[in-house]
């Protein structure tokens, strides 16, 4: 079995700068494990388990890809991810006026073929920046929610399909294959 997820990819200079961000609005950036510059996408479609002679079909499948044009986004404000009143993710939230959804409801009909469900939940465009283990206290969730980050934009030009490994330190991704936009 393989884990696998498609994900738009982010420039580096964007991922170099929230990270950096938000090490500055830490009081204490180093309590903390940041996801790294490779770890930091935008996931328009997890699949999940599926059986290793699937891939290679998947991988063409999601060729159609290619037909559509860059994507441009901003990113709009720093929040959170709650769970049981505790927060858990730190994420960027991203914008675009693009239509990102038609990609994404092609990519899940498409993928329906090999049994893969159809994500029921409303697309939130999001890059996660730190999963939280222990509440990181009042001070901290409010320097991110009254954060400005001011005009900040760029052009996503390629999806990747990308698998995902599973340890007790963390995931590791490895990309299978890439798909350059218009």
């Amino acid at each position: 079995m393989v884990r696998l997820f498609v994900a738009l990819n982010i420039p580096s200079d964007i991922k170099e700068y929230l990270l950096n961000t938000c090490r500055h609005l830490a009081v204490h950036p180093d309590k903390f494990r940041w996801e790294t510059p490779d770890k930091i996408h935008l996931t328009l479609k997890f699949i999940g388990e599926v059986e290793d002679n699937l891939v290679d079909s998947i991988k063409t499948e999601l060729d159609f890809i290619k037909n559509y044009h860059s994507f441009n986004f901003s990113v709009s404000k720093f929040d959170f991810f709650f769970r049981n009143g505790e927060p858990r993710i730190l994420w960027a939230g991203l914008k675009t006026d693009d239509p990102i959804d038609n990609l994404i409801e092609e990519i899940n009909r498409r993928l329906e073929k090999f049994s893969i469900p159809a994500e029921r939940r409303k697309f939130k465009p999001h890059l996660t920046m730190l999963r939280i283990k222990i509440h990181p206290g009042e001070k901290f969730i409010q320097a991110f929610k009254n954060y400005e980050l001011g005009k900040l934009n760029f052009t996503a030009k390629n999806i990747s399909l990308i698998r995902s490994r599973l340890s007790t330190a963390s995931a590791k991704y490895s990309e299978i294959k890439k798909y350059k936009l218009k």
